[in-house]
């Protein structure tokens, strides 16, 4: 599925790694997605609450009515701490893991891959969808 497709066809995003800060870009991409009118599932470890949404410590945390929504695990962390999101993602169901902006890990990739999710890598979620959907 194209890039295009995947922003048109699943509104249901969970933000791996958000921050609570508004000037860290996973605050900024995540209210941007919800003024496009995605539904957001906020995940950080560390946090309770952002952006008035309550945040789940994990994937596999979140409520199971959540879980089965996901559809896009979007993933604001370091590439060495993308495998375990990316065996949550298939294992909630999700059907794409995006890697943000400079987040890349090849093998993580293949395996979402190959459990059928779609892949993206090392781009801007909102980027995206400025360019070819809004």
């Amino acid at each position: 599925m194209d890039i295009r497709s995947i922003l048109t066809n699943y509104r249901h995003i969970a933000v791996v790694g958000i921050s609570e800060k508004p000037d860290r870009p996973s605050n900024a991409v995540a209210r941007y997605l919800i003024r496009a009118g995605y539904t957001i599932y906020p995940v950080n470890p560390s946090i309770s609450e952002v952006l008035g949404l309550q945040c789940w410590p994990s994937l596999s945390a979140l409520p199971g009515e959540i879980q089965k929504l996901v559809q896009i695990v979007d993933i604001f962390r370091k590439p060495e701490d993308v495998p375990p999101v990316v065996d949550e993602a298939i294992a909630i169901g999700a059907k794409v893991v995006w890697m943000q902006l400079g987040v890349s890990n090849p093998a993580s990739a293949e395996k979402a891959a190959s459990a059928g999710l779609d892949v993206v890598q090392d781009l801007c979620i909102a980027v995206e969808h400025q360019d070819l959907v809004h």
